[in-house]
């Protein structure tokens, strides 16, 4: 079946989009036609090889669609299904077992290498294999080879095209704070970037009833928006000494948590030092693997703090993305309100806003059939 699909085809080389062949579903396996897919920070460095996936390749892993087609043996989804696709995972491991996915033992291989588990590819393109099943998806394609693991089905009660970013990023936030943290009514956090992963973890710190919330972030307009989803507090990094700040704002003793989603060695720094006793600092940001934390042993030791490592919000994404549609359909998590949306064709420029911190959140939408 012939699809149109954005190729990545060199280092950070522009996508182009190309009319590609995409298989029929395996066992196991879900043909869904994509309606809309976000655009990430991960799908930039897998472009970029921070992430090895080999090129050309066909990215993005935040797809909501319609199921066309089924392969054998699938039985918790059927043709017709609207659905939101996210990362995949082995279902069998430890992690698997304890509803901890994202920790699946086999979490790289089967969302980063390009290719199934028995090195193929379900899509083709000039004669050659294409990467693909990235995140167990490739969604920046009008349509996108699935695994039954990695989609959740979706009411028709909410627009498909926003729904999309819930598998990886806004999941990520959220999860952050309600699955992974466990923050408490009352209790103090401190999110460090005010992007989607950051303004997710906001409102769902709003909906755990946290206070105070304190969102720091570069850019005005997305510290703005981050009061207007739930921060009480906002400081602007470039302006202000935050670590000076939040330690006054609380009296001297710091935050109970503090959760960084920019990966930046400083920011994790500030993170940190800003904890009171026991404090848990929550790490999301994709950081190289060999790189140190610049962490002052003796503030970690003596207050009993820790850090810890956060991989898509601790979530099950088939427990945990149902209840986010329940929080937003009963007004209390607006993600949609970080949204902005592109055709497919103009997924360049969509990237360029999303690096640039023009866009919070660019989703992509398919062109009609």
């Amino acid at each position: 079946m012939q699809i149109t699909a954005a190729v990545a085809h060199g280092i950070k080389a522009p996508l182009t989009l190309e009319t590609v062949e995409i298989e029929a579903p395996r066992p196991g396996e879900v043909l869904v036609r994509v309606v809309a897919t976000g655009v990430c920070h991960t799908d930039m460095a897998m472009r970029d090889q921070e992430l090895p996936v080999p090129p050309p390749a066909v990215l993005g892993h935040e797809g909501a669609g319609i199921v066309v087609r089924v392969g054998d043996g699938v039985t918790g989804v059927a043709p017709g299904d609207r659905v939101v696709m996210s990362f995949n995972s082995c279902g069998a491991c430890p992690s698997c077992n304890d509803h901890l996915p994202a920790y699946c033992h086999d979490f790289f291989g089967r969302n980063f290498s390009g290719r199934r588990i028995d090195g193929s590819s379900g899509l083709h393109w000039a004669g050659q294999a294409l990467g693909a099943n990235i995140f167990g998806q490739s969604s920046f394609a009008t349509h996108a080879l699935c695994h039954e693991r990695n989609v959740v089905k979706v009411p028709s009660t909410v627009p498909l095209d926003i729904l999309g970013p819930l598998g990886c990023g806004i999941l990520t936030g959220a999860g952050a704070v309600l699955n992974a943290l466990k923050v408490p009514h009352g209790r103090s956090l401190a999110v460090f970037g005010a992007g989607a992963v950051g303004l997710s973890a906001v409102m769902a710190a709003r909906v755990a009833g946290a206070a105070p919330i304190i969102a720091v972030d570069l850019v005005d307009a997305r510290l703005d928006l981050a009061l207007e989803l739930g921060a009480s507090h906002v400081f602007n990094a470039g302006r202000a000494a935050v670590v000076d700040e939040i330690m006054a704002l609380t009296g001297g003793v710091g935050v109970d948590f503090a959760l960084d989603t920019t990966a930046r060695l400083p920011v994790v720094g500030d993170a940190v030092r800003c904890l009171a006793p026991r404090g848990v600092c929550g790490l999301v940001g994709a950081m190289p693997f060999g790189q140190p934390l610049p962490v002052d042993g003796g503030h970690l030791m003596s207050g009993g703090r820790t850090i810890r490592g956060i991989v898509e919000g601790d979530a099950d994404p088939h427990r945990f993305i149902p209840t986010l549609v329940g929080l937003y359909l009963a007004g209390q998590f607006p993600f949609d309100r970080l949204i902005t949306f592109y055709p497919l064709a103009e997924i360049n420029q969509a990237i360029r806003d999303s690096e640039t911190g023009r866009t919070v959140k660019p989703v992509l939408r398919m062109p009609a059939e």
